[in-house]
């Protein structure tokens, strides 16, 4: 037994350390009174299989488990639950085998039964879903703590999660299948799956090393039938939700049936006879997703009552102690609106949706909120508007509102999924207590305002439907070697990782390997794909944008600037460029062209100019070559958009040349059109003073969100 709590009592009364000849092979952590989560490809290291094999192992076949902070020198035995035996596979469908070094990958879980009672003291894991803001750190394969590693989530690339490594051991393979554990909130947040090291040669101060977890939707999604997992212990709102079921459940029969079939529902043990309120509430409140599978069950308590258990104040009190339970509720457990099985339903569904784009939704869900929470995808959007509460004077929830878009938007595809969507929509309503007509009318607005204009209706679907490659570069300090990955963002779809390249390569691979992503994982139709080179803000002048590969095949050299909308991002905004971006953004209608040359080098000139205009959404640098890079950092520290500039001329008829480039195009725009102009420049190689020779461009427009907060090296923006 551990003899003093601490911050990671919990953690340690369910870690689990999976072991084969002796040794630590990996981690898990107990989910359930003799239930053990893990990594396949631990339990296939821990039978002496290969680490991604697929067949699910016999009944034969025995695991060793120790529980170290419990019960160090005792070995358990352990099998794997059939049902729940997901290996590693290389596509979100289908059984295909994972490539070596390929990441990410999908499946990788198992569920391990302990044959015997585990020792006494030993206590399933609370799990949460990450955010992205508290610090987690994970325990290798033993459970000693000296090897601690400490990281912060950063980005979402589901069916993972990025982690940067901040400090603590060296992340080795020992450390997979244990969970992250987020010491503020108490919770299990993830589990460990692999690592990404920067080159053996890396220079001090280096992008740290990512560390990828599997999330806990990610575990939910692959294994629906685990148990419901223990959350940590709610404090806030619960004496208001015992005051609240007083007033709708009523008698002590009622409050026996919910507590038994609760118990049922959570797979949990009953309490019997000894049932009480506070019984009834420490179930709920202990388990994920608990409060709204209550509130099912007292709604459902009395089937006469059933369509309008308000209305029968005798057996379920009135419409208000009704309204009053779900404050009550949502006090408890803000992010938990929907039972398991209706959010199992709804993911199921937005796994069919292609046209929507969650970012958009989110902007159009929730117009005034001061900051966007960071989505890939629609479920995880989904699980970001779960945990916001209705506005004063709104009849329909965010979560409902999000799905009714959805809904809209993907109809006009076809009826599939859009018309099972509004039918949850209806039962869920429902089952919430929201009124049908207010839902109704909030679908009739949707529809209203989602149909265009044919000619805007081509414009957005064209807008839509562009691909983007996203490659996060990370040059070594001579500039001429990079370690690199590439992210895909096509067709609506969540962002996606497609290639981690962690040896120092050149300029032409890095070309090469955009060229193998646009033709394996990119559709480019209507529009050529844009290449968004992501890049710390001291090398912003690096020439990306006139990279190829070399001339070695039929089709010739490879030249994205000329055949592919090329633009440069940052990855370092800090909080105060982020303002400044939010508010060049609401100025963006009426904004203004800014030219800074010579005049502007000194940097406190620059920041002078850009205070003065801060309505300026585009800004031309023309000036001498060595002052480029003081000028852009200056355009993003002040929250500059778009930044267009010459790599070696400059003067003022380039100034001229650049405004009436961009004079009366729209930002949308800017990217096509700088690519026009490299292309008109190639092909006039007479013309060796052409302004679309070394034209430039950083192209952080309001579609392109850029990263929050100062994310470190290798976090990628949603678009």
């Amino acid at each position: 037994m551990i003899p003093g709590a601490g911050p990671d009592t919990p953690l340690q009364l369910s870690f689990a350390s999976v072991r084969h000849g002796g040794r630590a092979v990996g981690a898990g952590v107990l989910v359930a009174e003799r239930l053990v989560l893990t990594c396949a490809h631990v339990v296939n290291s821990a039978l002496g299989r290969g680490r991604f094999t697929q067949d699910t192992p016999g009944h034969g076949d025995t695991v060793t488990l120790r529980l170290p902070h419990v019960a160090a020198a005792r070995d358990l035995t352990a099998r794997v639950v059939r049902e729940m035996w997901v290996p590693p596979r290389a596509r979100a469908a289908g059984r295909d085998p994972v490539d070596p070094g390929r990441v990410p990958y999908y499946g990788d879980l198992a569920v391990l039964e302990l044959t015997q009672t585990p020792p006494e003291g030993a206590e399933p894991a609370p799990f949460l879903q990450h955010n992205y803001a508290g610090e987690v750190i994970a325990l290798w394969a033993s459970g000693n703590p000296l090897p601690t590693v400490r990281a912060v989530p950063r980005v979402s690339a589901p069916p993972w999660i990025a982690l940067d490594v901040l400090g603590g051991a060296q992340v080795t393979e020992g450390f997979s299948g244990g969970p992250l554990w987020d010491r503020e909130r108490q919770a299990v947040v993830g589990l460990v799956a692999a690592v990404h090291r920067p080159p053996e040669a890396a220079a001090p101060g280096s992008p740290p090393t990512t560390m990828y977890a599997i999330s806990v939707p990610a575990i939910e999604a692959e294994l629906p039938a685990l148990p419901p997992s223990a959350v940590p212990t709610a404090r806030r709102g619960v004496q208001q939700l015992l005051t609240a079921l007083e007033r709708v459940l009523k008698g002590r029969d009622a409050v026996l049936a919910c507590e038994e079939r609760l118990a049922a529902r959570l797979g949990r043990t009953s309490a019997g006879p000894a049932a009480d309120l506070d019984r009834l509430v420490g179930l709920a409140v202990s388990v994920r997703r608990g409060i709204p599978e209550l509130l099912d069950l007292v709604r459902d308590y009395e089937p006469s009552a059933a369509a309008a258990p308000y209305d029968r104040p005798g057996l379920h009190g009135t419409r208000e102690d009704w309204e009053r339970l779900r404050r009550a509720a949502r006090t408890v457990r803000p992010g938990e609106y929907l039972t398991t099985r209706q959010r199992r339903d709804l993911a199921g569904l937005l796994a069919h949706c292609t046209r929507t784009d969650p970012r958009t939704l989110l902007e159009r869900v929730l117009p005034h909120a001061p900051e966007l929470p960071a989505v890939t995808g629609l479920a995880d959007a989904m699980d970001a508007l779960e945990g916001f509460g209705s506005a004063p004077g709104a009849l329909v929830p965010p979560l409902l509102q999000g799905v009714v878009r959805v809904s809209v938007e993907e109809g006009a595809a076809g009826p599939y999924p859009a018309e099972d969507l509004d039918a949850w929509v209806e039962r869920v309503a429902v089952r919430s207590g929201v009124d049908e007509a207010a839902v109704s009318q909030f679908r009739a607005d949707a529809e209203a305002a989602a149909a265009p204009s044919p000619a805007a209706a081509t414009s957005s679907r064209a807008a839509a439907l562009a691909p983007r490659v996203q490659v996060e570069l990370l040059p070594t300090p001579t500039g001429r070697r990079f370690t690199y990955q590439i992210w895909t963002f096509a067709d609506g779809q969540a962002h996606r990782l497609a290639l981690v390249h962690d040896a120092e390569a050149g300029s032409e691979q890095v070309v090469d390997d955009i060229r193998r992503v646009l033709r394996t994982e990119v559709r480019e139709d209507p529009e050529t794909a844009l290449v968004e080179y992501f890049l710390p803000s001291a090398w912003l002048g690096l020439d990306v944008d006139s990279w190829e590969s070399p001339d070695s095949d039929e089709d010739g050299p490879f030249a994205p600037g000329i055949t592919r909308r090329v633009v440069v991002r940052t990855t370092e905004r800090s909080r105060e460029s982020y303002a400044g971006w939010k508010q060049r953004t609401a100025a963006l209608p009426h904004a203004k062209r800014l030219v800074l040359d010579h005049r502007h080098t000194d940097r406190k000139v620059a920041r002078a100019q850009l205070e003065v205009h801060r309505d300026a959404g585009t800004v031309i640098v023309c000036c001498e070559p060595h002052h480029h890079g003081t000028l852009l950092r200056q355009c993003v520290q002040a929250g500059v958009h778009t930044v267009l500039w010459h790599r070696a001329e400059h003067g003022e008829h380039i100034a001229q040349d650049l405004l009436a480039l961009v004079d009366g195009t729209d930002h949308t725009e800017v990217p096509e059109v700088v690519r026009l102009e490299r292309a008109k420049a190639m092909a006039e190689p007479e013309s060796a003073g052409h302004h679309g020779r070394r034209l430039s461009l950083l192209y952080d427009a309001p579609d392109h969100r850029p990263p929050q907060l100062a994310p470190d090296a290798w976090v990628l923006t949603q678009p």
